[in-house]
């Protein structure tokens, strides 16, 4: 398997973070390549053998990694002990509705799947606090960076320390959108003219995902200087990265992940 690591701009010392790669793609299968999401359409026995894989890969084991049923909500689960000593049961319901996660355990990966939307990672290495999110508009909208960074917060972090790295996902000349989608943006008080554009031949708007919610995480204190925006766009590149604009809604989803070794 193969993975495209997301750097910060300072090494943190014993955190990996990175997001998977389609890898072999049939391009008559918008499932086909490494997709460990559970709860878009894929066969059953293909995601649980691309999550064994990625385990074995990371030298983990296979409970240790952790992703949520993600609904585009705000909300956001800690991972500690009483969550890994919880049966299935308790665990899935705590993971539902669920789209960013923080922990401060050592040897469990948590992580986002998505599909064009922006997957962050964070973390305070002086603190041994990391944290990852997936922000489609909904998220970035609701700020769900901000959501996570205080949590972690809660947990030890300190706002100055964090550093945050975001995955691939879909570019702002890709990412067209309705008049409805930039209204929430202006209601939620975004800086729209740094954030959205119109193409002079059709008149729609486009949004930068990316730099919304480097908007969202510098007004909750993470330096400007902290927080790298990714270059690769799920949409250009379909053939490496899982996109639902490309793909429809009924295909895989790049899974992206962190954790302390």
């Amino acid at each position: 398997m193969e993975l495209e690591k997301l750097a910060f701009v300072r090494p943190v010392e014993g955190v990996a973070a990175f997001s998977t790669t389609r890898g072999e793609v049939d391009g008559r299968n918008p499932y086909s390549g490494v997709n460990l999401c559970d709860y878009v359409g894929d066969d059953a026995l293909r995601v649980l053998d691309a999550r064994i894989m990625l385990a074995m890969q990371l030298g983990v084991d296979l409970d240790a990694v952790v992703m949520p049923r993600q609904t585009h909500s705000c909300n956001v689960a800690v991972i500690d002990t009483h969550f890994m000593d919880s049966d299935i049961d308790r665990q899935e319901q705590a993971l539902e509705g669920v789209d960013a996660l923080v922990t401060t355990l050592p040897g469990v990966v948590i992580g986002v799947n998505t599909a064009d939307c922006v997957p962050i990672v964070l973390a305070d290495e002086a603190a041994g606090v990391i944290a990852v999110a997936h922000a489609g508009w909904r998220g970035t909208v609701g700020r769900i960076a901000r959501a996570v960074v205080e949590e972690m917060c809660h947990h030890g972090a300190r706002v100055e320390c964090i550093q945050a790295s975001m995955g691939p996902s879909i570019c702002q000349d890709c990412f067209e959108v309705g008049d409805e989608v930039v209204e929430a943006f202006e209601k939620a008080r975004f800086d729209l003219d740094a954030i959205v554009t119109r193409d002079a031949s059709t008149g729609k708007a486009h949004i930068d995902l990316r730099a919304a919610n480097r908007e969202v995480l510098v007004a909750a204190g993470v330096p400007a200087g902290n927080v790298v925006l990714s270059q690769h766009c799920s949409r250009c590149e379909h053939g490496r990265f899982f996109s639902a604009r490309r793909l429809g809604i009924d295909s895989g989803r790049t899974f992206t992940g962190i954790y302390r070794k």
